[in-house]
C-alpha cells in the first residue's frame, strides 16, 4: 500500500487491530510513518502482528472494554488519531434474539465505543481525529439485524453529536461505514450461497469490499484532504445504499 506521509508521527490508536479492517488500518497507518498503538485481545493473531509491524508500534493485548484499558489510555502522554473498530453482530430474527445476545452487543458496538472515546479525547489537543468504523447498516435496514443496525446506527449519532462538540477544540469526528468485507466476522455468513449472492446483487459495483478499501478510507480522514470534514459518514459500500 502507498505511504500516506502527512501520517508521520502522529500517534494513532487502533481497536480491534489485530485482524480484518483493524490490521489493515494498523498496516497503512503504520506506513505512513505514524507511531501506531495497535489493541486487541491477546492471541496468536496480535503476535504476529508485532513481527509485521516498524519499531515505532505499540501493542497493547487487553480487553477494549475494561476500565483497566481504559486506565491505560489515561496514562498516553499524547494521542492525536483514534479509530474505533471494536464491534460484533450475530445475525438472528429478532424474536429469537435473547437478552443476552442484546446486552453483548451493545456493551461491545455502543458501550465501549463511548467510554474509549471518552478517555481518548481526553488526551488530545488541537487537530485531535476520530474515526468510528460502523457500517452501511449505520445507514439502512436489514433482516435478521435488528440489534447491529441498531447500535451501528447509534454509533453514526454518536460521530454528529462529538463532532459538534469537539469542534471547537479542532478536533474532527467521523465514521466510515463499509458494506461486507470477507474478516472472520463475516466469512460464516458468506459461505452462505444463498445470502452472498443476495449481497452481490445489492452492490452496484458487484463485488465486495477489501479491508484496504476501508483502511484508505480512514486514512483519507486522517489526512489535510479532509480538514474541512467533520460529522460526516464516508460510505464505502459500492453503491448499496445509493438504491
Amino acid at each position: 500500500m502507498k505511504p500516506v506521509s502527512e501520517l508521520e508521527g502522529k500517534v494513532c490508536l487502533v481497536t480491534g487491530a489485530s485482524r480484518g479492517i483493524g490490521k489493515a488500518i494498523a498496516h497503512l497507518l503504520d506506513a505512513g510513518g505514524a507511531s501506531v498503538i495497535a489493541v486487541a485481545r491477546p492471541s496468536e493473531a496480535l503476535d504476529a502482528l508485532a513481527e509485521e509491524m516498524s519499531e515505532r508500534t505499540t501493542l497493547i493485548g487487553a480487553d477494549a472494554t475494561s476500565d483497566a484499558f481504559l486506565e491505560q489510555i489515561d496514562g498516553l502522554h499524547r494521542l492525536d488519531v483514534l479509530i474505533n473498530n471494536l464491534g460484533t453482530n450475530v445475525p438472528r430474527l429478532m424474536e429469537d434474539v435473547d437478552d443476552g445476545l442484546l446486552d453483548l452487543m451493545i456493551n461491545l458496538n455502543i458501550r465501549s465505543t463511548y467510554r474509549i472515546s471518552r478517555s481518548a479525547v481526553r488526551r488530545m489537543s488541537q487537530d485531535g481525529r476520530v474515526i468510528n468504523i460502523t457500517s452501511q447498516m449505520g445507514h439502512v435496514g436489514s433482516a435478521r439485524r435488528t440489534v447491529y443496525c441498531m447500535t451501528k446506527h447509534a454509533i453514526e449519532g454518536l460521530t454528529k453529536a462529538m463532532a459538534i462538540e469537539l469542534a471547537p477544540r479542532g478536533i474532527r469526528v467521523n465514521s466510515v461505514a463499509p458494506t461486507f468485507v470477507e474478516t472472520e466476522m463475516t466469512k460464516p455468513m458468506l459461505a452462505d450461497p444463498e445470502f452472498a449472492d443476495f449481497v452481490k446483487r445489492m452492490i452496484p459495483l458487484g463485488r465486495l469490499a477489501d479491508a484496504e478499501d476501508v483502511a484508505r478510507a480512514v486514512a483519507f480522514l486522517c489526512g489535510p484532504g479532509a480538514k474541512m470534514i467533520t460529522g460526516q459518514s464516508l460510505i464505502v459500500d459500492g453503491g448499496w445504499t445509493a438504491q
